[in-house]
């Protein structure tokens, strides 16, 4: 079975950061790598070349495919700020309408810039996002 691509590195997630070419994204996503290290209680590692992630779980398909992935992170991409993790919770139904301005796909969370959804919710969302991932998912 073939290897995950997405697996931790050692590349320094500060280096990483400062290397965001828009000042805006790079500035946010300073800002978010404090909030979900805060809530997670976690430190960032990089996952393949693009992902901050707080925490990891091990996952287990019918298929007999597995692997680990983060708990919870994000990825400063060229047109949007990607949120993995943060739609698993709960109350993710709940939260997701008074976030602010946000698109969502399959299991990612979308926002163009922090200064768009109401950070307290964001919060939440990283920390529902958190613990559903390792209390539920984490599980053997």
């Amino acid at each position: 079975m073939a290897e995950n691509k997405t697996q931790p590195t050692t590349v320094p997630v500060d280096e990483f950061l400062a290397s965001v070419e828009h000042p805006g994204r790079r500035a946010d996503s300073f800002e978010l790598l404090e909030l979900m290290a805060s809530i997670t209680g976690q430190e960032a590692v990089m996952w393949g070349t693009g992902i901050i992630g707080f925490g990891s779980y091990h996952y287990r398909y019918a298929s007999g495919r597995e692997g680990d992935a983060a708990a919870v992170g994000f990825s400063p991409r060229k047109t949007n700020l990607a949120f993995y993790g943060l739609t698993y919770g709960p109350d993710a139904e709940r939260l997701l309408p008074a976030l602010g301005r946000h698109k969502t796909g399959v299991s990612c969370l979308y926002i163009s810039k922090l200064q768009d959804v109401d950070r307290d919710v964001l919060a939440e969302m990283v920390r529902t996002g958190y613990h559903h991932v390792m209390a539920e998912l984490h599980s053997p």
